[in-house]
């Protein structure tokens, strides 16, 4: 019987059925313990891993029965694919499963701060009561420019439709949209960058993208737009977005993902209640639903992978 390691939270159901079929160990806490996971995944043939669990060259060479890794999610950033590649170690992320949860973040997010609730909130509580000293939009009929248009940034055009929004869609290894695809727009970054009221960022992190969103990215936008990010947090310049704010350069901001999880020090103290923000943790992908099907996906493919 194949022995697979769990390093994370999953779905308890999706445990259960994994039990049925394999030896299992799992402590949702192992990703802290660097030591005892590099020492005992010599004696593991899978093994299953959120965000948190850095599956590096180091615990890898180590990895002697390695044959599949399951991602509880889409990124792939925490796990050197290269690597596996050379020891024939197969990474299954769990493509699609966490798409609706996002799209909902996003469309949710976008409403809250063009209605600048966070900012109406804070004052209320306070006492100030800014009925007329904040101007809030409505977000039917403006724009929203979606920079990376894989799985999940198609499910957030096809949100963004359904409420009244206009879809700019920009990726770099598109050239054309799918038939069913014309209400949008394939774009360029500069042109979302000059039209959109809104922009989410649905983006690997790498070489390319890091910083992609930086002081230079503000000072071309031209609507003062709502900058969300779901994808990975060093695609934004955290210092730059914050500049960018206090320079009256973008209107607001949504930020799940971050350079450093959990965040410093440096940016939580610039976070101030007058700021038309919200920010969470890493948790856009993550409600009851999408636990199931992300959990169930790589079970079922845990076990179709090792008959």
């Amino acid at each position: 019987m194949a022995k697979i390691l769990i390093t994370e939270f999953i779905n308890q159901d999706s445990l259960n059925d994994l039990n049925r079929s394999f030896e299992i160990k799992f402590d949702e806490k192992l990703w802290e313990k660097k030591d005892e996971l590099k020492e005992i995944i010599k004696d593991y043939d899978g093994l299953i891993v959120r965000n948190k669990t850095q599956v590096n060259k180091d615990i890898l060479s180590n990895a002697n029965n390695l044959k599949f890794i399951g991602r509880l999610g889409v990124g792939l950033d925490n796990i050197d694919t290269e690597f596996c590649k050379t020891k024939n170690i197969h990474v299954q992320p769990a493509t699609g499963m966490n798409a609706d949860s996002v799209a909902e973040y996003v469309i949710s997010s976008s409403m809250s701060l063009i209605k600048k609730i966070p900012m109406f909130h804070h004052g209320t509580i306070k006492g100030d009561w800014p009925r007329t000293t904040i101007k809030s939009a409505e977000i039917n009929g403006k724009c929203i420019g979606i920079v990376g248009f894989g799985t999940i940034g198609r499910k957030v055009a096809d949100y963004s439709l359904k409420n009244g929004l206009n879809v700019l869609a920009y990726d770099p290894y598109i050239k054309k949209l799918e038939d069913n695809e014309k209400n949008y727009k394939l774009s360029t970054l500069e042109d979302v960058f000059k039209n959109a009221d809104i922009i989410s960022l649905h983006l690997p992190l790498t070489e390319e993208t890091k910083n992609l969103i930086n002081k230079t990215s503000f000072s071309k936008m031209q609507k003062q737009p709502i900058i969300i990010n779901t994808s990975r947090g060093s695609v934004v310049n955290e210092n730059d977005l914050v500049n960018a704010y206090d320079q009256n350069l973008i209107s607001g901001f949504a930020l799940d993902v971050f350079e450093n999880e959990p965040i410093k020090k440096d940016l939580y103290e610039r976070i101030t209640s007058e700021i038309n923000c919200i920010l969470t943790p890493h948790i856009s992908g993550v409600t009851t639903e999408s636990n199931i099907r992300v959990s169930n996906f790589i079970v079922k493919k845990a076990i179709d992978f090792f008959k």
